[in-house]
């Protein structure tokens, strides 16, 4: 079981930092560093895990947890990513939140597989 859990949060952190790299280059190549970049920032959303107690709970899903992960938040990002020009700053901010928010998710599935 425990070699189930390194995997889960190999998958977890390769989708968070590794993945994102990958849409930039191949969907942003002109400016892919800086599409990383954005994406990489756009981790500061797990900030609102600190509101949390315990801040970190290993069996607890984000999703609909924490405030910056709820679904109205999702929703929002959702929004922003539709309205936003394509490439614009605020379009990547959106696409990196929206794919945190699945990543997240993702993770949850795996949690209640691997438990």
């Amino acid at each position: 079981m425990e070699q189930l859990k390194l995997v889960q949060t190999g998958i977890h952190y390769g989708l968070h930092f590794l993945a994102p790299g990958a849409i930039a280059y191949f969907f942003f190549r002109p400016y892919w560093k800086r599409a990383w970049t954005i994406f990489l920032m756009t981790m500061l959303v797990d900030l609102d895990h600190l509101a949390a107690n315990p801040v970190f709970d290993p069996d607890r899903c984000s999703i609909g947890f924490h405030i910056l992960h709820s679904y109205i938040a999702i929703g929002l990002y959702a929004i922003v990513f539709l309205l936003a020009k394509r490439g614009t700053a605020w379009h990547l901010i959106s696409l990196g939140l929206l794919f945190h928010m699945l990543t997240d998710f993702m993770d949850c599935q795996l949690g209640s597989i691997f438990r």
